[in-house]
C-alpha cells in the first residue's frame, strides 16, 4: 500500500501517550505549538463541510473511564500501539480493485436539524439497499454519534459480511485549526474521542477495523501523535467525490470516474440530507468502474491486507 510517514519526533509519541492517561484525571495545560502544520487537505471538501460548522456550537467528550485497549494484531488497520499512524491514500497500482468508502458524519448541528425537523435523515437507505441489491463490498467511516442516532442501520451494515466498519470519530469536530470551519476539538480530548468511537461501533461486530479517517481529511502532528496509543491506520482516499450539498448527480459521477485507479479510495457519504445526490449518483458511478474493468472490493484488500 502508499504510506505517507510524517517526519514527526519521538517525544511526540511520548507526550501522546501520556496525555491519554492524563485525560483520566485532569486537564492538560498544554497548547498546540505555533507551527504545527496541516500534512495534507482535499481541497474538495472543505466546501462539503462549511455548511455544517456554523449551525450549532460543539459539544465536549467525556473522556472514557478506562485506558484503550491494545487492538487485535489480526484486525485490519491495526498497527503497533505506540507508534505513529501510517496515513493511506491508496493501494497498490495493480489489479482491478478499488475502495468505495462512506463516510457518516454526525455533529451537534445535524443533530439539531433533526430534532428540529428541519431535515429527515442523515442515513441514505438507497445506498445501502443498492449495495446489498448489487452485492457491492463497500467500508464505512461511522462517526459515534451516528451511531447513536441510527443503531438499527447500523446493525444493518454490521451483518453484512461484505461491509467493514471504520472511524471517523465520535462527533465529527476538526482536529486541527482552520479545518473547514468545523469546531474543534480539545487537544487533550482527541485521543478519548476516538477510543470512545472504536468502542461504540465494536458492539454493533461485523467486520471491524482500526482504519481511521480524520473530519475533513484534516490532520497535523499533533493530531496524528494523539492516535499513537490507538494503534490504527489513517486513510485520507486519492479520490473524493465532492457528494456532499451537490445539486445534482453529475459532478459527483465525474469526480469519482475521472482520477480512479487501480487501488483507488473513493470517498462518498452516506449522510442523505447533506449529501442528497449520492444515491442517484452511485448506480453510474459502479457502471463506470465496470466499463474501466475494476471491481470494489473491502478497503482491506484494496490496501493489501486482506
Amino acid at each position: 500500500m502508499h504510506v505517507k510517514i510524517p517526519r514527526v519526533p519521538l517525544v511526540a509519541t511520548v507526550t501522546a501517550v501520556v496525555a491519554a492517561a492524563a485525560l483520566l484525571v485532569l486537564p492538560n495545560p498544554l497548547r498546540a505549538p505555533a507551527d504545527a502544520r496541516i500534512v495534507r487537505i482535499a481541497a474538495t471538501d472543505r466546501a462539503s463541510n462549511a455548511p455544517e460548522a456554523t449551525a450549532a456550537p460543539a459539544v465536549t467528550v467525556t473522556p472514557e473511564a478506562t485506558a484503550p485497549a491494545a487492538p487485535a494484531a489480526t484486525v485490519p488497520g491495526a498497527t503497533p500501539v505506540g507508534t505513529r499512524p501510517p496515513v493511506v491514500d491508496h493501494g497498490p497500482r495493480t489489479g482491478n480493485k478499488v475502495a468505495l468508502t462512506f463516510d457518516a458524519d454526525m455533529t451537534d448541528a445535524m443533530r439539531y436539524q433533526l430534532r428540529s425537523g428541519a431535515v429527515r435523515s442523515y442515513a441514505n437507505l438507497k445506498i445501502i439497499d443498492l449495495l446489498e441489491r448489487e452485492r457491492v463490498p463497500a467500508t464505512f467511516f461511522l462517526t459515534g454519534k451516528w451511531v447513536e442516532q441510527y443503531p438499527d442501520v447500523t446493525r444493518r451494515l454490521a451483518a453484512n459480511p461484505r461491509f467493514e466498519l471504520a472511524n471517523h470519530t465520535y462527533g465529527h469536530l476538526a482536529f486541527t485549526p482552520g479545518c473547514y470551519g468545523l469546531p474543534r476539538i480539545a487537544e487533550r480530548e482527541m485521543t478519548a474521542d476516538v477510543a470512545r468511537t472504536f468502542d461504540v461501533v465494536a458492539a454493533y461486530g461485523g467486520r471491524q477495523t482500526r482504519y481511521f479517517r480524520f473530519p475533513g481529511l484534516c490532520h497535523d502532528r499533533k493530531a496524528l501523535a494523539a492516535l499513537a496509543p490507538l494503534g490504527v491506520t489513517v486513510v485520507d482516499g486519492d479520490v473524493v467525490s465532492g457528494d456532499p450539498f451537490a445539486k445534482s448527480w453529475r459532478p459527483v459521477v465525474r469526480a469519482s470516474l475521472d482520477g480512479v485507479r487501480p487501488g483507488s479510495v473513493i470517498v462518498l457519504h452516506v449522510t442523505e440530507a447533506n449529501a442528497p445526490m449520492t444515491d442517484e449518483a452511485l448506480p453510474h458511478i459502479l457502471a463506470g468502474l465496470a466499463e474501466r474493468g475494476l471491481e470494489p472490493a473491502p478497503l482491506s484488500e484494496v490496501l493489501g491486507v486482506g
